[in-house]
C-alpha cells in the first residue's frame, strides 16, 4: 500500500486544525489539491479517517490510530534527517554529560576520546558535579547524560552500568601507613593531607566522610590534579585520597605506596543515568553505548 510523508502531515494538519482548509495552508498547498490527496488515501486505505461537518473536520476511532501510527513515522522521518544532516557536517551536536571527579578524571577519558573521534560532528560539554547534582540535572532536563554513585536512588530515572571505583590512600613509600592493613581514613586523619580544591566533587565528598569521623581533614596544601598531588605526596608534603586507577599509575612512577582502605563507603559503583531513552538523540544513544562497552571491556 503506497503513502508517502505528505499524506502523514496533511492528515496531521487536518486533525490539528479541523479545517481542510487551514491545514492545507499550513503544509502548504491548494485546498483542492489537499482535499484530492486525502481522497486518494482513504480510496488505497479502504478507510474514512474524517467524518465532514459543516463547520470542520474530526478524526474518526480508526482516524485516530492511523494518525497515532503516522507521527511516529514522521518523528522517526525528522530523526534521519537530523541524523543525516549531522553526518554531512550541515548541524553541530552538542552533548551534556555530568560526572563525578573520579569519573571525570579516570574511566571517562578512554570511552570518550574514540567517541569523538568517530564523531567529529558533535561538541561535548563535560560537567564535573557530585552524584546528587548529577542526578537532579538529569532529571531537570539540564543534561543529557549522567555518571553518578550507583548507591544513590535514581527516583524513576534509567540506570545502567558503568565502572566500579576504589578510593584509596597514596602516601609516601615508607609512611606508617604503607605497612597497615586495611587501615581505615580514620587511621589516616591524624596526617597532614594533600587535597583537590574545596570546591571539586571528590573533595567534598573526602571532607564529609572525615567529619563523619568527627575528625577533619588537616588539609596542608591544595593541588589542582591528581598528578600534581602524588608528586607532592612524593616528596613527602603528606598523605592523599585518589581513586585506584590515578593512584596505581602514580605508584609505579613516584616513590609512593597505594594503600586500599576497610571503609565500605571507599567502594562504590559508578553507573549512567538518562532520563528517557527513547527521547535521546541518536548521539547521545550511541554515546553511552561507548560507555557501556567501556564498562564491559573493563570486566
Amino acid at each position: 500500500m503506497h503513502f508517502d510523508l505528505a499524506d502523514l502531515r496533511l492528515i496531521a494538519a487536518i486533525a490539528s486544525t479541523g479545517s481542510l482548509s487551514k491545514a492545507a495552508a499550513s503544509v502548504p498547498v491548494a485546498v483542492s489539491a489537499a482535499s484530492n490527496r486525502l481522497r486518494l488515501f482513504e480510496e488505497r486505505c479502504g478507510l474514512s479517517l474524517f467524518v465532514r461537518h459543516s463547520d470542520g473536520m474530526t478524526l474518526t476511532p480508526t482516524g485516530r490510530l492511523v494518525l497515532e501510527a503516522g507521527q511516529r513515522v514522521l518523528k522517526e522521518a525528522r530523526q534521519l534527517r537530523d541524523t543525516l544532516q549531522e553526518l554531512s557536517g550541515e548541524r553541530r551536536i552538542t552533548l551534556r554529560l555530568a560526572a563525578s571527579t573520579v569519573a571525570n578524571s579516570t574511566f571517562l577519558p578512554t570511552a570518550l576520546g574514540p567517541f569523538l573521534a568517530d564523531y567529529p560532528e558533535v561538541d561535548l560539554q563535560l560537567i564535573e558535579q557530585n552524584s546528587k547534582d548529577v542526578l537532579r540535572a538529569v532529571q531537570e532536563g539540564q543534561i543529557d547524560i549522567g555518571v553518578y554513585d550507583g548507591n544513590l536512588p535514581t527516583a524513576g530515572l534509567l540506570s545502567l552500568p558503568f565502572r566500579n571505583d576504589k578510593l584509596v590512600l597514596l602516601v609516601p613509600q615508607d609512611h606508617p601507613l604503607a605497612s597497615q592493613h586495611l587501615p581505615s581514613l580514620r587511621d589516616a586523619l591524624s596526617y597532614p593531607f594533600v587535597c583537590l580544591p574545596a570546591e571539586r566533587a571528590m573533595q567534598r565528598f573526602v571532607e564529609a566522610m572525615a567529619v563523619r569521623n568527627a575528625m577533619p581533614l588537616k588539609v596542608r596544601v591544595r593541588a589542582p590534579s591528581f598528578d600534581a598531588i602524588a608528586q607532592l605526596v612524593a616528596q613527602r608534603v603528606g598523605v592523599a585520597m585518589l581513586p585506584e586507577a590515578a593512584a596505581t599509575r602514580m605508584a609505579q612512577e613516584l616513590p609512593t605506596a597505594v594503600v586500599p582502605l576497610a571503609d565500605a563507603w571507599a567502594t562504590r559503583e559508578l553507573r549512567i543515568c538518562v532520563a528517557d531513552w527513547d527521547a535521546l538523540s541518536s548521539h547521545a544513544r550511541q554515546l553511552v553505548t561507548y560507555l557501556m562497552n567501556e564498562c564491559a571491556a573493563a570486566r
